[in-house]
């Protein structure tokens, strides 16, 4: 049986949390915003149980948590929500980063269309974003800086406590793309000075299909995003539709348990982690980000003298990995983020990344090695 080793990409469900869905899909199937039986104030109660959940992880309140199809929704929300009170304000400036998910350059991207001026600045050759380089990039009419936690390809942590320090006085939103992170990384998201956290259900072992926004209020005041589409009025307004109600209490459920297991899941995950490179040490691979500031679940590595493409192929039916973001595998193309690295391209055309979890069984590595010998 393959081994799945994609978990950057998607995390299996915690058995516990697919109880939960399965409850809510089969039992409790009622309409949260339904207010004449209790089915649908049962569903009202899961959903709000599930806001109360994922806020203690973030330490913001129920009513701060906005519910959507997941980080990618979140982001365009946080970003493109922002445009009309920018061009109120004559705020017309963004600061964000060369290596964001295409989920944040692509909805960057259409405010330059519309007249916004974007700033990317660019990482180090270990991956991690210069917070000098982001002070040095605000102005007086930056409306938005955004900056990821963790970065999906390399794992590389972001240096968001003190991106936090530098806006401590400056009025400018700060956006921070949560999905790698939360509930992995803590104590950076419950910095109050983050007003605008994206979060997605499917990569903390909880359903895919929903995600939340993290809206933190400052001074009493919620960031001033309009909706990005219309209908019934749910989620205050910002994200319209019926509720699903599974899909959110499954995502509750994993956030509380992703946050109350957090350390010893890291453990799990380090101690994994050490046996992978034990497995790839003959082949002398190159670690590619600053391994000092990397989460303990993923490990992005070329082989010399391996192509990505033929490494994945040949080993397709013993361990499931990937090269990079799952959102542009159809179509490959060198990873933006490696590049912007610096990294020479011999090492982009092999980069590798590996990713598991404190659920994941370990495959056979000496399969593994036998099928990389063959390969050279």
């Amino acid at each position: 049986m393959t081994v799945y080793l994609d978990c950057n990409a998607t995390a299996p469900m915690d058995p516990r949390v697919l109880s939960e869905v399965m409850h809510f899909f089969s039992v409790e199937f009622g309409n949260a915003g339904s207010r004449t039986h209790d089915y649908g104030s049962r569903a009202k109660q899961a959903v709000q149980r599930a806001r109360d959940q994922i806020a203690e992880v973030v330490k913001v309140r129920r009513d701060e948590v906005i519910f959507t199809s997941g980080a990618t929704e979140s982001n365009n929300l946080a970003i493109l929500g922002l445009a009309y009170h920018g061009k109120e304000t004559g705020r017309l400036h963004i600061v964000s980063t060369m290596i964001e998910h295409k989920a944040v350059l692509e909805p960057l991207d259409a405010l330059a269309r519309q007249g916004f001026e974007v700033t990317l600045v660019p990482p180090t050759r270990g991956g991690w974003i210069d917070p000098a380089m982001v002070q040095d990039a605000l102005r007086q009419d930056t409306l938005l800086v955004s900056v990821m936690q963790v970065n999906n390809e390399t794992g590389v942590i972001e240096p968001i406590p003190e991106l936090c320090e530098i806006l401590a006085d400056h009025p400018a939103f700060f956006h921070v793309d949560a999905a790698q992170g939360f509930g992995k990384e803590i104590a950076p998201l419950q910095n109050t000075r983050i007003d605008l956290i994206s979060i997605s259900g499917h990569k903390i072992f909880g359903p895919k299909g929903v995600g939340a926004l993290v809206m933190r209020r400052r001074r009493l005041n919620r960031p001033p995003l309009t909706p990005l589409f219309f209908g019934g009025g749910q989620e205050r307004g910002l994200r319209p539709g019926t509720l699903p109600v599974p899909l959110i209490a499954g995502f509750g459920l994993a956030a509380e348990l992703a946050f109350h297991e957090a350390h010893q899941r890291a453990k799990a995950c380090q101690a994994y982690r050490e046996r992978v490179l034990k497995a790839l040490e003959p082949f002398s691979p190159i670690i590619n980000g600053d391994q000092t500031r990397t989460m303990p679940h993923v490990l992005n590595l070329s082989l010399p003298e391996l192509d990505s493409e033929a490494v994945m192929v040949a080993l397709k039916d013993v361990i499931a990995i990937s090269n990079g973001s799952a959102c542009t595998s159809q179509s490959y193309q060198p990873s933006h983020v490696l590049k912007a690295m610096g990294l020479p391209d011999s090492i982009v055309q092999g980069a590798l990344r590996i990713s598991w979890s404190y659920m994941t069984e370990g495959p056979d590595w000496n399969e593994v090695i036998d099928i990389l010998k063959r390969l050279h």
